[in-house]
């Protein structure tokens, strides 16, 4: 299972099957990624004390990234059709419903800033540790001494550049796995003529044509009087 000294996950069945699982349908630069979020996700939890189960949240953590391997269908944002695929996975081993709602959530919103802090514990972990590989979190969240051994276990494998050429992938594929802020941000600085959604334009669009239709049939009115 990829064992660091000291620095473990639970080796209970269900792990060791979506461990196989991630290996089996990940490259191996997004395998590393989902076992040392994983660690990392674990790690936090015991060093702060956080009252949750190790299982569900390694599930999580390992499964986090289905939504971009083979077995997503690219019809939907990727964190989503993770969310999916992980559950799907997870309830053919047995996993009970509530514990596979909280695996749902910790996928679906692992790239949502603030929300998953505020929900369960291993919700919130999976987001801290998937973060804290990305170095999204501040220094110090986990000792350099965790990370030197993950990283031992787990090597880095370029993932700044292979992580960035799958997200582009999805949009390649489907537009619309845009809907991620994660894809957008990506094909924003990776996709010539990449314009992505602005909330800020589209409501002030829907305003100019609400009041353009409004005085219209002002107009339409006032010539009839």
């Amino acid at each position: 299972m990829g064992a660091i000294p000291a620095i473990q996950l639970p080796d209970s069945e269900v792990c060791r099957a979506s461990i196989e699982y991630a290996r089996a349908v990940s490259e191996p630069f997004l395998f590393h990624h989902v076992m040392r979020s994983a660690i990392y996700a674990d790690q936090i939890g015991r060093a702060r004390g956080f009252q949750y189960d190790r299982e569900v949240l390694c599930v999580s953590a390992v499964l986090h990234d289905l939504g971009l391997t083979r077995v997503a269908p690219v019809e939907a944002r990727f964190e989503v059709e993770g969310a999916d695929a992980a559950k799907e996975f997870l309830a053919r081993q047995g996993m009970s419903e509530r514990y596979l709602e909280i695996v749902w959530d910790a996928i679906a919103l692992h790239t949502t800033a603030e929300i998953p802090l505020r929900k369960g514990p291993e919700i919130a972990l999976c987001h801290m540790g998937i973060a804290t590989d990305l170095a999204l979190l501040p220094p110090g969240v986990v000792t350099d001494e965790v990370i030197d051994r993950v990283l031992d276990a787990y090597p880095w494998l370029d993932i700044g550049e292979t992580l960035l050429a799958s997200v582009v992938g999805l949009y390649e594929r489907n537009p619309k796995a845009a809907m991620s802020h994660v894809v957008a941000d990506t094909c924003e600085r990776r996709v010539t003529g990449f314009r992505r959604f602005n909330f800020c334009d589209h409501l002030a669009e829907t305003n100019r044509r609400i009041v353009q239709r409004t005085q219209a049939r002002e107009g339409t009115h006032a010539s009839h009087e």
